[in-house]
């Protein structure tokens, strides 16, 4: 099955997000016996697209900033130095207790001591991310993207920003964009708005080409009975997520992509590594779970994405697509940042092929 994508466009890829800022304590230390961090911009959508925007795909973002905020200036610094085009409105911050961009504060952990993050969303100014602010026909008719990933993280994130993802997925999906969703279930964001949210979701999934998520995310965000209970390991979960994923597949039949990562942590530093893939009707990929040495977790979800992602719109077979999101995952877990920075494809390839010899 080819997997066909727009002609003639200006992105390869878009992602709509709310950016923030992580600070993480130097060293592996936790938050709570540190006095020196580490500042940096982040979001997962983002972290997915930095695969692309590293390797030379153009990338755009739309978000929301703090007019005048120093921490929004900081922000647009580094979406420059990741080679991404964004856009988005000013929103004034108000009283002192007005709109900021969030702070997530989380250390890595270290051995048997496992990492803790705290995300402080209080007064979010991506909450505010509102159709209105955007011309969709423009972005997606005029200038024209390949892929728009969305998140559920972002879906869930306010009432507006819910209706703002819809509208995304429609006109997308209007001017023939393939449309990826990973859906990232949050609890937390659902309280008192299942239903809403429960109907969002399935809206954004029914016209999804790509659906990415584990069997918490496909049970509780669209109502797809999970796997079987059966046996223990390794085999017994992946032949558990492929009977889930023949029932997404046949409540929305518009997907042809579907995917997951599978991880076991072993310490901080050593986990399990793995992914599952269904393209078009029966073309399984099942990469059984490896060990990769994790610097810091954060972001490896991400990173799986967005090499898989990347995989598509360059044209690959679809076996090399979980291969490459599979390294590319396992690449994030060696940055400090939240994101991988490949220099090029080999780089990433070397990661798959367990070749960490020097490169001279």
């Amino acid at each position: 099955m080819s997997f066909e994508l727009k002609k003639n466009c200006k992105y390869s890829l878009l992602v709509p997000t709310s950016m923030g800022v992580r600070i993480t304590p130097i060293n592996g230390q936790p938050v709570h016996s540190s006095d020196t961090f580490k500042m940096q911009a982040t979001s997962a959508e983002t972290n997915v697209a930095s695969i692309s925007s590293y390797l030379g795909l153009p990338v755009k973002v739309l978000t929301t900033f703090v007019k005048g905020s120093p921490i929004a200036q900081f922000i647009k610094s580094n979406l420059k130095s990741r080679h991404m085009d964004y856009e988005g409105p000013e929103v004034a911050q108000g009283d002192p207790w007005g709109y900021r961009h969030q702070f997530n504060i989380a250390d890595s952990g270290y051995g048997s001591r496992g990492p803790r993050v705290q995300n402080d969303r209080a007064g979010e100014v991506g909450r505010t991310l509102n159709v209105k602010d955007f011309d969709l026909e423009r972005i997606f008719g005029e200038e024209g993207v390949q892929i728009v990933h969305l998140s559920g993280l972002i879906a869930a994130l306010s009432p507006e920003t819910s209706t703002f993802c819809l509208e995304i997925a429609r006109a997308a999906k209007k001017h023939g964009t393939r449309i990826s969703f990973d859906l990232n279930y949050r609890a937390s964001f659902w309280k008192g708005r299942e239903q809403e949210l429960r109907d969002n979701f399935t809206e954004i999934a029914s016209v999804s080409d790509i659906l990415i998520g584990n069997e918490e995310d496909f049970q509780l965000c669209l109502g797809i009975k999970g796997p079987e209970a059966g046996g223990k390991g390794i085999e017994a979960e992946i032949d558990g997520f492929k009977g889930m994923i023949g029932r997404v597949k046949e409540t929305f039949p518009n997907a042809s992509v579907f995917a997951t990562t599978l991880r076991e942590v072993v310490s901080v530093n050593e986990h399990l590594w793995g992914a599952i893939m269904l393209e078009g009707e029966n073309n399984w990929q099942v990469i059984e779970p490896r060990t990769i040495n994790v610097l810091d977790r954060i972001g490896g979800g991400d990173g799986f994405v967005g090499g898989l992602l990347y995989g598509i719109l360059i044209g690959w077979p679809p076996e090399k697509w979980p291969k490459f999101g599979w390294a590319t995952g396992a690449m994030a877990t060696t940055f400090l940042t939240d994101y991988a920075q490949p220099a090029d494809e080999d780089m990433v390839w070397s990661i798959w092929e367990g070749n960490a010899r020097v490169k001279r």
